[in-house]
């Protein structure tokens, strides 16, 4: 197998594997407490306009967010024996694109102040750009941190970012009381790390130059970016036609049980997804070890995940007036409905593992478009019946997704359907 200076040190996988998800676990817990504490101190600091008008801003950075990358991250990642000429050449693609983002954002500012009715969101809309900046030039310094599989020091770097930026938003607020309280913590959320990112990865740029070949990462992350376009659009779609149709109300309790449903679950993939993408990336020349690591990984995901989702789901009726309060007790029926997908979340989103680690971002954004005309059609089946109606369809429609989605998965690559049903 081709290998490159940017890979791992020679050692137990296994054990890297272990010891990275352990810290990166741990690393997500405290900067969940972080944003927990964050709310409550910030909330009493600053008004709820203030939290509003960077709220507005979201939708807008959200969109923004899915291009900023380009998929150039998981690009280095993922190929075999990559060289620093391919990571320089990336680097400064990720560098253009993000001045080019963050000029797009500045344009941009006053329409969405217009569209609110809002004139301080021009400025602040623009000043996002400077977040969009800072993530690209070190996102390739963050792709070979994670390619040497250096989990502990990424780890660290994590929580600091977040403690940091929380000290820095609270300190503002003695300066200005003012939405930039909470920009200013943003910001150094994203400046901090870059900066921990170039020193931990002790790897420097030099002048863009043509590299041979390079159109290969190029079309390897637009896959990714179009993979994330369609999984944004399903994702969003739902809350804007329950928006439209029924109102405020149904939305409202569309999204909390929602988002109640799939917090714990991100909180247990979203660690794994960091350490077993590259793990699997060099491992898929070598088909066995690549089925052995999967598939010892995924019964702990289901019996982690599983009992969680199905003890929530069978108490939802108790559950949810019990932890959102008695007025949100028509979420529970809609949780119940969103339940019964979420016990296939832990089984089908690892297949994204597969899917990058093998180099087939293509089949992964074809699979993402197959998913967002899906989702669309069972919300629109089951919009005329209320947030609930949504709910329900949805749930079906990943029922009848998961058999194709795994014969998709198994049509290339060392694992096939029948070894998960194994």
């Amino acid at each position: 197998m081709e290998t490159s200076a940017f890979d791992p040190p020679e050692g137990s996988l296994r054990r890297s594997v272990g010891r990275g998800a352990v810290v990166t676990a741990m690393a997500q817990g405290v900067r969940v407490a972080t944003q927990i504490v964050s709310v409550i101190v910030l909330s009493r600091l600053l008004s709820p306009q203030d939290f509003g008008v960077v709220a507005m801003c979201a939708p807008v950075l959200a969109f923004i967010a899915l291009f900023q990358d380009f998929g150039l991250t998981q690009a280095t990642i993922q190929k075999t024996g990559i060289r620093h000429e391919e990571v320089n050449y990336l680097f400064w693609i990720n560098t253009a694109v993000s001045v080019i983002l963050a000029c797009v954002l500045a344009a941009a500012a006053p329409l969405v102040a217009t569209f609110y009715g809002e004139p301080r969101v021009t400025g602040l809309v623009a000043a996002f750009g400077l977040q969009i900046m800072a993530y690209g030039l070190g996102a390739q310094h963050l792709a070979l941190l994670t390619r040497r599989m250096e989990f502990s020091r990424l780890a660290v770097i994590d929580v600091a970012s977040a403690v940091t930026g929380l000290v820095v938003s609270i300190a503002w607020t003695f300066i200005d009381r003012s939405y930039w309280a909470l920009f200013a913590g943003t910001l150094t959320g994203a400046v901090l790390p870059t900066l921990c990112y170039w020193v931990s990865s002790r790897w420097r740029p030099g002048l863009p130059r043509k590299v041979e070949g390079i159109s290969q990462l190029i079309n390897f992350g637009a896959g990714i970016t179009g993979f994330n376009f369609a999984n944004f659009f399903a994702r969003n779609l739902d809350n804007v036609l329950i928006g439209k149709y029924w109102g405020e109300a149904q939305l409202g309790l569309y999204d909390r049980a929602y988002k109640l449903l799939l917090f714990p679950l991100s909180q247990i993939t979203n660690p794994l997804s960091k350490v077993m993408v590259p793990a699997l990336s060099r491992l898929k020349d070598e088909p066995d070890r690549y089925r052995s690591a999967y598939l010892r990984v995924m019964p702990l995901i289901l019996l982690v995940a599983l009992p969680g989702v199905a003890f929530a789901t069978a108490m939802s009726d108790t559950l949810i007036p019990f932890v959102l309060g008695p007025q949100w007790r028509e979420s529970a029926n809609i949780f119940l409905a969103l339940g019964f997908a979420g016990l296939l979340q832990p089984l089908n989103n690892p297949a994204g593992w597969l899917f990058v680690s093998q180099g087939r971002s293509g089949d992964f954004m074809r699979w993402g478009i197959i998913t967002a005309v899906t989702s669309v059609l069972a919300f629109a089946i089951g919009l005329p019946y209320g947030a609930l109606g949504v709910a329900v369809a949805y749930a079906v429609s990943e029922y009848l997704r998961t058999p194709f989605l795994w014969l998709y998965v198994g049509k290339a690559g060392p694992l096939r359907a029948s070894h998960v049903l194994h």
